[in-house]
């Protein structure tokens, strides 16, 4: 690294003075900096005090391969990655620091990108040091951004058993079981790593965010401001900041805490969606547009991102554009009523009262909880002619032939993608899924069940549990709908989907506490949902807020049989038997 002058060299001479000043009046003096030293500096985050250290070490007569992978480590950690490898790229260690040394090479090349010399160095570094936690860490980032998603899990595990103490180990554990078991479940790990760690920003981050998907807003304001004051600029604490004011309707303390990030989230996909949908909330719906059609091309499966958008063309007077890019996808069984409204709203504003008329009564239809095969991005004739068979276009061709009912030709592609990827936790969901289409639930279960070890959305956990349900496993269902809603809570559809079971079994209160905090999560917007807290409601004596919920759900679609129903049941337990039978006489008619 090139210094420019500075104040350091008087520093260094005033130290020396002081050194001096010490002896003449007999104080002992403190001893000289040393290799010891400059690692506990580099321990604590002190990439530059290392390096200073170290260059003295080097002037003062220490050879260079006992501090080149100390100083490789120090550039490191300034992100000066060319200067990095000027200590780093040839290797030349003493037998002491082989192992750090081709270790740090290893995150060099891993940062550059250069996955297949990242594994040359890791590998030469586990000659060195086969119990580093540390390289174990980095082994498992490696592989999991490599595509090998379970071996990253067996290294996870492996570096918190021989660090059990080790932050980065226990944080990097902590990630993958966030991604395999919910927030609920990582949360204990990323306490474990603070109390190790206490002064680490990115962990800091990582447990600030954990907090805030559990709605402990408290507590996490408690993290962020820690962060704040370790590092009055850094870019993650103000995004949380951002998200606890958007979380309390706060849009313009949002928007303006979010610019204070100088773009450091911009491309990051949760930063993407916060932004599009403070956009919305404050009025500029074109820009909210535009935010989430970037990401919605970033994640084209991502359901909730396609209705946001959907809605901010509404909101824009996008009619034409809303209609065109969102027509076919709010005619299919498991398309959300209210996408099928919008699209339906935005025909009637174009005067196209046959094609709204459409959408509209498709949308009073209730959704299934059924799995429907959905085409893939690229039709199934493309993908077949390009005789690729990874990434998006392995989706797209098992897709296509499971909607095209080619459904053992599905399940041979599946295995093929997955035998070519093993380790892969996308390659074994879709093998999954080309067995499930298959109705062979057994080997789909037993798929489904390897990929959610290191990945469980909700859209897997939703295939898990319809085939546990198909194999008459329905407690085993139950149990793993309520873990996800543990580790999920704010997913709507998870626990609207667990009020429907509660439902089922009676138990009104648990299903009236789900639903209330569905619809207070965002699903106050769908009749349907609002017409089973009403019923249940019914169920539970409570007529007035039954009521109040079946005219809230008929106020959302007065054309949905559901809701007219059940506001007509309202009205009959509330004495007004004329309404009543006018009401359901409205139901009957629409149900025919």
């Amino acid at each position: 690294m090139t210094f420019t002058p500075d104040f350091s060299r008087f520093r260094l001479w005033a130290g020396a003075a002081l050194l001096l000043l010490l002896a003449a009046c007999g104080d002992p003096p403190p001893p000289p900096p040393s290799v010891e030293t400059a690692k506990e500096a580099l321990r604590n985050g002190d990439a530059l005090g290392a390096e200073i250290i170290l260059r003295g070490l080097l002037d003062g007569g220490t050879p260079r391969e006992e501090l080149a992978a100390y100083l490789g480590e120090a550039e490191l950690g300034q992100g000066e990655l060319a200067e990095a490898r000027r200590w780093l790229g040839d290797g030349e260690f003493s037998e002491g620091t082989s192992g750090h040394g081709f270790h740090m090479l290893g995150r060099l090349e891993l940062r550059e990108g250069n996955l297949p010399a990242a594994g040359q160095a890791f590998d030469r570094a586990y000659g060195f040091i086969p119990d580093d936690s540390n390289l174990w860490v980095d082994i498992g980032r490696l592989r999991y951004r490599g595509g090998e998603q379970l071996p990253a899990v067996k290294a996870s595990i492996k570096a918190v058993e021989l660090g059990p103490d080790n932050p980065a180990a226990l944080q990097f554990r902590g990630q993958l079981v966030r991604d395999a078991e919910g927030m609920l479940a990582a949360l204990s790990w990323f306490e474990r790593a603070v109390e190790q760690n206490p002064n680490n920003l990115d962990l800091l981050g990582d447990y600030a965010a954990t907090l805030g998907e559990l709605g402990r807003a408290r507590d996490m304001l408690q993290v962020v401001r820690r962060m704040t004051e370790l590092d009055p600029r850094n870019p993650r604490a103000y995004y949380l900041q951002a998200v606890l004011a958007a979380r309390a309707g706060n849009y313009d303390l949002a928007r303006r805490l979010l610019q204070l990030t100088n773009q450091a989230h911009r491309d990051m996909p949760a930063a993407m969606l916060l932004s599009g949908i403070i956009d919305m909330r404050s009025g500029n719906y074109a820009s909210a547009s535009q935010e989430f059609d970037r990401l919605a091309r970033l994640q084209p499966d991502n359901r909730r991102v396609r209705l946001l958008l959907a809605r901010s063309l509404a909101l824009e007077g996008s009619h034409r554009e809303l209609a065109h890019r969102f027509g076919e996808a709010a005619l299919l069984p498991s398309a959300s009523p209210y996408l099928a409204t919008l699209v339906g709203r935005a025909h009637e504003a174009m005067g196209q009262r046959e094609q709204a008329a459409i959408y509209l009564d498709h949308a009073t239809h209730p959704r299934t909880d059924n799995l429907i095969a959905v085409p893939g991005v690229t039709p199934l004739a493309v993908v077949e002619s390009r005789g690729v068979e990874h990434g998006k276009d392995a989706l797209s061709l098992v897709r296509g032939l499971i909607v095209s009912g080619q459904r053992e030709a599905a399940a041979a592609r599946g295995q093929a993608f997955r035998a070519r990827y093993p380790g892969s936790a996308d390659a074994l969901s879709l093998a999954g899924d080309a067995e499930l289409a298959a109705r062979r639930i057994g080997p789909a279960l037993e798929l489904y069940e390897q990929s959610a070890r290191v990945r469980r959305p909700w859209l897997l956990t939703r295939r898990m549990i319809a085939a546990l349900d198909a194999a008459g496993r329905r407690n085993d269902a139950l149990a793993l709908l309520r873990s996800h809603v543990a580790g999920d809570p704010n997913n709507v559809e998870a626990v609207a989907m667990l009020a429907r079971r509660a439902f089922d079994r009676q138990d009104f209160a648990q299903a009236a506490l789900l639903l209330d905090h569905a619809m207070r999560s965002g699903g106050g917007r769908d009749p349907l949902l609002v017409s089973l807290r009403a019923e249940a409601a019914l169920r539970s004596g409570e007529t007035e807020l039954a009521l109040v919920m079946a005219r809230q759900a008929y106020g959302l679609q007065r054309m949905n049989g559901v809701a007219t129903n059940i506001l007509g049941v309202a009205l009959a337990q509330a004495g007004d038997q004329q309404g009543a039978n006018a009401l359901m006489a409205k139901a009957s008619k629409l149900g025919d």
